[in-house]
């Protein structure tokens, strides 16, 4: 039998410890709150450039006014967002974007490898990652298949986007006046038997790409080579980079369905991968 004082003392500390609790599960739900008003920002963007108002926040998120006022407010003091003094309008402060630029690069590097081991793996051909630089794509990683090992890495080169892998997936949520800013001092220079012959060429072949949801390069970059590619996209929706299957085109063509299945798969695995909240 359990004294009456020590009966006593077990429910003061277990009621201490509710009390405890109480606090830690107000600061999680705070966080979530906090972080669903952060991917509001980036996910619907304002239409104003100084952002958007607290009656904005609260309208799409479907809450109280007050509660996202106290939400915004907070993000405000812990420097996640910036507000216009004259307007009262939120924008997301630049600290953050630097932050999560650090965090997607990184994520790129040690997540990209495991979707390109995933694709490799899938083909059993080479997969890169590519991104943009200028008018150019730049791999940055790349994994190969055991059998294809002694293949010369290409990780640090640039091709031109009009013509390389990853160009067109890179590419593709950019519109045609976008296209052509990137590509104003292209020349088209015949690299394959298939290199597009000029920018409304490329421009044709993008919109088919974005049709598709994926790129697919058929000689384009040199003769016979072959490749497909698909876009990965950050915290904000934005193209970062491309998940590549490259190589001889008398492999890969036959297999393109299974080829594209496997680039698409793994590049909205990636993506996923970058719009985690969990730290890199």
């Amino acid at each position: 039998m359990i004294a009456r004082g020590t009966a006593t003392g077990i429910a003061r500390g277990t009621a201490t410890t509710r009390r405890y609790a109480r606090p830690a599960m107000t600061t999680d739900s705070s966080l979530k709150r906090g972080l669903a008003v952060l991917r509001l920002f980036a996910q619907h963007p304002s239409q104003d450039p100084r952002g958007h108002t607290a009656a904005e926040v609260a309208a799409l998120l479907g809450r109280e006014r007050s509660q996202v006022s106290r939400i915004l407010r907070s993000l405000e003091t812990a420097r996640f967002l910036r507000r216009d003094p004259a307007s009262l309008r939120y924008s997301v402060a630049w600290e953050l974007y630097a932050r999560a630029q650090q965090i997607t690069e990184a994520r790129l590097r040690r997540d990209g490898r495991t979707a390109l081991e995933g694709v490799a793996a899938d083909t059993g051909e080479c997969a890169y990652l590519g991104v943009l630089r200028g008018a150019s794509s730049v791999t940055i990683l790349e994994s190969m298949p055991p059998a294809l090992s002694s293949f010369v890495s290409w990780v640090g080169r640039a091709y031109p986007a009009y013509c390389s892998d990853a160009g067109q997936a890179l590419l593709l949520d950019a519109g045609p006046a976008e296209v052509a800013a990137v590509l104003a001092r292209t020349a088209f220079v015949r690299h394959g038997p298939n290199t597009p012959a000029d920018l409304d060429d490329f421009l044709a072949r993008l919109a088919a790409a974005r049709e598709r949801g994926y790129s697919i390069v058929d000689q384009e970059a040199e003769p016979g080579l072959y490749s497909l590619a698909a876009p990965v996209r950050d915290f904000r929706g934005e193209i970062v980079a491309a998940v590549q299957v490259v190589g001889p085109r008398r492999r890969l063509e036959p297999a393109t369905a299974a080829c594209a299945e496997s680039v698409v798969r793994w590049s909205a695995w990636l993506t996923a991968a970058l719009r985690s909240t969990d730290e890199a």
